[in-house]
């Protein structure tokens, strides 16, 4: 995988992702040509036409990227990718049609913009036709040797054979720290040069998943395999990298104070943040009022209560703060004001209130939380403090997700379904803790791209 600002890409999305902007560009030239032929106009230098070819192409693959046009679902099916796509592009024109009243001459025109809409479309498929499976096939993953033989081994064999996975595992060796559960796995005695087992099972990765460490790490064959230019990781780092959450069965608090993340220069980053959080807050609130208010309207005309509701929440450092959303449950939804987890089909929840809960309306007065500072647009989910007490006394690392400002987004929300047990909290705490490691803007602007795709494809709103 390519690690781009603290966030690793696998190789396979960005390879197509550079092909995806070269067809985008020339695209956007042959419509160029064609229009200019149309209307007898002269051709001049390309170099003359770069701004509006350029920005096609970014607009585009930008929303390729928020539609989730680069997902493990798109490279397996060319169904998916093509029906992806075509939102994409409907996406992108329209921005640049916007864009074009905004600042003139920076884009292509209406007829040119159509014209590389049809082409962009047609060019994108067949590359994904001819490109896509092999891109996804064994030729591109990883071949990884797993040192150990017990269950987080096995569970390192099961993550390589999933649909998608990035990595293929080419063998167990039994270690001899517990009994293995892998009927493959060889033992390390039987293996009298581990270099050369290497070699010749073409591994290019090894990943130390012992049961019982102390005592039990093979310095000598870890270095030896090293030196030969093979990469050697350890089981926490390594489904970081592969999950895109910190696995919290495999981790240990030495492993998070010692590797990489949590970095303390972000005083610039978090500056930055903070002025991108009152700028968007603010045009955001002006803009989407009158729907708001539309929306309060409704729910106050299906049933009693008031049409917005207010909540104290847990934040950065621990810190309650109140929240306000827009009311989706009937009034008096929790008895006493016992907290209660939403489910799947939550019979509290009104039938205006399902409906903004899918698209996130209920989310938008929320916009006035970040502009005084309480929440950013991106972080972890703010929670009620009875489920923070109760989640930090069976959640290992549970507080350490308040390092970070919650927010209205978050890495959590765009990559796991709404929580509604403890399962669910757990997975979205392995999620977080990955955001509160690896935070950059570069990370943010991902995560609001993204958050394009759950809105638009909803699939776990309650």
């Amino acid at each position: 995988m390519f690690r781009l600002f603290k966030h690793y890409v696998p190789y396979p999305v960005l390879l197509l992702a550079l092909f995806d902007f070269i067809v985008l560009f020339a695209s956007a030239e042959v419509a160029w040509v064609l229009r200019a032929h149309q209307i007898g106009m002269g051709i001049n230098s390309l170099f003359d036409r770069l701004p509006p070819l350029i920005s096609f192409a970014f607009a585009l693959q930008l929303a390729m990227i928020a539609v989730g046009v680069y997902g493990v679902d798109a490279f397996q099916s060319l169904r998916f990718a093509s029906a992806r796509l075509l939102v994409a592009i409907c996406l992108g024109v329209i921005f640049l049609s916007v864009t074009y009243f905004l600042i003139p001459g920076k884009t292509l025109w209406r007829s040119n913009s159509l014209y590389a809409m049809v082409i962009a479309y047609a060019s994108l498929v067949m590359v994904r036709a001819l490109l896509g499976r092999l891109l996804g096939s064994e030729a591109f993953k990883r071949r990884v040797l797993v040192l150990g033989a017990g269950q987080r081994a096995n569970r390192l064999t099961k993550l390589g054979a999933e649909k998608g996975a990035a990595f293929t595992v080419v063998g167990n060796i039994d270690m001899g720290d517990v009994v293995s559960v892998i009927p493959t796995a060889i033992p390390r005695a039987l293996i009298d040069n581990l270099v050369d087992h290497v070699a010749r099972l073409g591994a290019n990765e090894v990943v130390l998943a012992l049961e019982e460490r102390r005592n039990a790490i093979p310095m000598e064959d870890l270095l030896r395999v090293r030196t030969i230019g093979v990469h050697v990781n350890e089981i926490s780092t390594f489904l970081e990298r592969e999950t895109g959450r910190v696995d919290l069965r495999s981790t240990n608090p030495s492993w998070l104070i010692f590797s990489d993340g949590f970095s303390s220069g972000r005083r610039l980053s978090s500056f930055a943040k903070r002025v991108f959080d009152i700028v968007a807050s603010g045009v955001l609130l002006l803009i989407c009022l009158p729907l708001i208010l539309v929306t309060a309207i409704l729910i106050k005309l299906e049933s009693r209560g008031p049409a917005f509701y207010r909540q104290n929440r847990v934040g950065l450092y621990g810190q309650e703060f109140t929240v306000v959303k827009l009311r989706s449950m009937r009034a008096n939804a929790e008895v006493a004001g016992q907290a209660v987890w939403a489910e799947k089909n939550d019979p509290r929840v009104t039938r205006i209130g399902r409906v903004i809960r899918r698209i996130r309306i209920d989310e938008l007065p929320q916009l006035w939380t970040v502009l005084l500072g309480g929440m950013s647009f991106v972080g972890p989910r703010p929670e009620r403090p009875s489920f923070v007490a109760e989640l930090t006394q069976q959640m290992p690392y549970y507080a350490e997700r308040h390092m970070v400002k919650p927010g209205i987004t978050g890495w959590a929300q765009i990559n796991y379904p709404y929580g509604a047990n403890l399962d669910d909290a757990r997975h979205k705490l392995e999620y977080d803790l990955y955001y509160a490691k690896n935070y950059t803007p570069f990370l943010d602007v991902v995560i609001l791209l993204q958050t394009f795709r759950v809105v638009l494809f909803p699939d776990g709103a309650r």
